[in-house]
């Protein structure tokens, strides 16, 4: 088991996950960052505060303002609509290195989601389920928006998975692992969309390989 303190990872341990497919646990210490995170938006929410992609519309939709009792939909749209990669699946080993990268970025406490989502990456990979993520495709500059988009679909049990040797929709092995599907809150989809976890992922990898063959 490797524990990941923000700011303070190895890329020794890293590398551990890429090769053995290590457990891992972020570091208690963040959790409190986190929740001051969510707790700070939720009160900017509840002043009546406007939070683009929060409570807005997206790119030329900014101006339009989203109910409250459709915040958590838009997130989920969010995620389904940028879920169009194509394209063999990244690697098993990839995909890891993506939901433990994730995580740490979550972890720092700046991105305004709960406790609960960062949770819930750190179970669904010690479940050893594995997100099907098409290896091409990504839009905007916001990072590596088709990519995570696969990635959070599988946590609100949406697209496929390989769980167990096989290759079958997310909401069926998260049922089998003994979890729900996730219900994404307010800033939850695009804190999950929002970055370069694939591309450091990918980085990493023909960087871990490059040491191998310096050897």
């Amino acid at each position: 088991m490797v524990q990941f303190e923000p700011g303070k990872v190895s890329l020794d341990d890293l590398e551990s996950l890429y090769r053995h497919s290590t457990h891992f646990q972020i570091h208690p210490g963040a959790y409190p960052r986190i929740a001051d995170s969510v707790g700070t938006l939720s009160r900017r929410i509840g002043e009546g505060e406007t939070i683009y992609g929060v409570n807005t519309g997206f790119g030329k939709l900014a101006s339009v303002r989203i109910n409250g009792d459709s915040l958590a939909l838009l997130q989920k749209n969010l995620v389904r609509s940028h879920a169009a990669g194509i394209g063999e699946p990244l690697p098993a080993n990839i995909v890891r290195l993506m939901m433990a990268l994730k995580c740490i970025s979550l972890a720092r406490g700046a991105s305004g989601v709960r406790v609960e989502l960062v949770d819930r990456i750190q179970q669904v990979y010690s479940a050893g389920i594995i997100p099907v993520i098409p290896a091409q495709g990504s839009v905007g500059a916001s990072g590596d928006l088709a990519p995570l988009a696969h990635m959070a679909a599988a946590l609100i049990g949406e697209g496929d998975v390989f769980y167990q040797g096989e290759r079958i929709p997310a909401g069926r092995a998260l049922q089998m692992a003994g979890m729900a599907s996730f219900e994404l809150q307010a800033k939850e989809g695009l804190a999950l969309l929002n970055g370069t976890q694939a591309s450091t992922a990918l980085a990493l990898a023909g960087l871990f390989g490059a040491w191998r063959l310096a050897l």
